[in-house]
């Protein structure tokens, strides 16, 4: 079996993979906000919300394209915000949002945390893959 031919498969199921953790993010943040159409207050969370969403589903159709080099930094841009937006809200807090400060252990919070973490050791090597390739 030829180098090629290897990783093709590999390649393919970590695309699949990614763009399936992708939609989950989507759906949890979805959940958490109360429906599509609901907006979170305060404001700019919910645009965040909005944002990490639609954000996902892209990255979920690129990877599924096989745009690997894009969909993989996004999908890792995708697994960090909410990483950091979860530390920051349950930390410090968040100006006009205090609601989840010291909230560490809420169910769905850490349901997203090991899909954001399980997408971010996902996507680093599949974007680092496809950069060493093109080269």
């Amino acid at each position: 079996m030829s180098h090629h031919t290897a990783t093709v498969p590999a390649t393919w199921v970590a695309r699949w993979a990614g763009a399936l953790l992708c939609l989950a993010v989507a759906a949890i943040h979805v959940v958490d906000q109360g429906g599509i159409v609901v907006t979170r207050d305060p404001y700019y969370i919910g645009v965040a919300y909005h944002v990490l969403e639609i954000a996902a589903v892209v990255t979920a159709a690129l990877l599924l394209i096989g745009l690997v080099r894009l969909g993989g930094l996004l999908a890792a841009m995708v697994a960090i915000g909410p990483l950091l937006g979860y530390s920051l809200s349950r930390g410090p807090g968040l100006p006009y949002y205090s609601d989840d400060v010291g909230n560490w252990t809420e169910p769905l919070g850490l349901v997203s945390l090991a899909v954001e973490g399980a997408l971010l050791l996902l996507s680093v090597p599949l974007f680092v893959r496809s950069l060493r390739r093109s080269t």
